[in-house]
């Protein structure tokens, strides 16, 4: 499965905001600046965040983007669900109910071991995704790089002017 260049630059972003000081939104050009992102691409995705509850809003030249919720809260395949939607990654065509002996009142998607497969192998990604919060990968960054945070809010700070 490939997902979009759209889930790395949520995924950073959502962790750059954890580390922005409690009620202090970023605006979507500076998070852009940050990675040199195009920031209309960006934006789209830090849109994608806030219709699924992951960021909020706040409009005006003060306004930007900040968590919705505790980053404790916020799995990665939230931020993947947000992105890429719902569904499935496999997408089983029944094509054995065109091969020989295939029957026509068959759901293939049940039965064939390709399809079973597939979804299992699926399912297992998805459910480390549902394991994994933001906090997790904050306190990894932060304890192989603990200067991370600082940098990150003192970057913004400079890019906001």
């Amino acid at each position: 499965m490939k997902m979009t260049e759209g889930v790395e630059w949520a995924l950073h972003a959502s962790l750059n905001l954890a580390w922005v000081a409690d009620g202090q939104a970023v605006p979507a050009a500076t998070l852009a600046a940050f990675y040199e992102l195009p920031p209309a691409y960006l934006n789209k995705q830090l849109q994608a965040l806030t219709r699924a509850g992951i960021l909020t809003s706040t409009p005006g030249p003060r306004g930007g983007f900040r968590l919705a919720r505790p980053p404790e809260e916020i799995t990665l395949l939230d931020v993947v669900v947000a992105i890429e939607g719902t569904e499935e990654a496999f997408r089983c065509t029944e094509i054995l109910r065109q091969g020989p002996g295939g029957e026509p009142d068959i759901d293939y998607r049940k039965s064939c071991v390709i399809s079973q497969t597939m979804r299992q192998a699926e399912l297992g990604w998805r459910q480390e995704l549902a394991l994994r919060s933001l906090a997790d990968i904050k306190a990894t960054v932060e304890r192989m790089w603990p200067v991370t945070p600082a940098q990150t809010r003192h970057h913004f700070a400079a890019l906001r002017g």
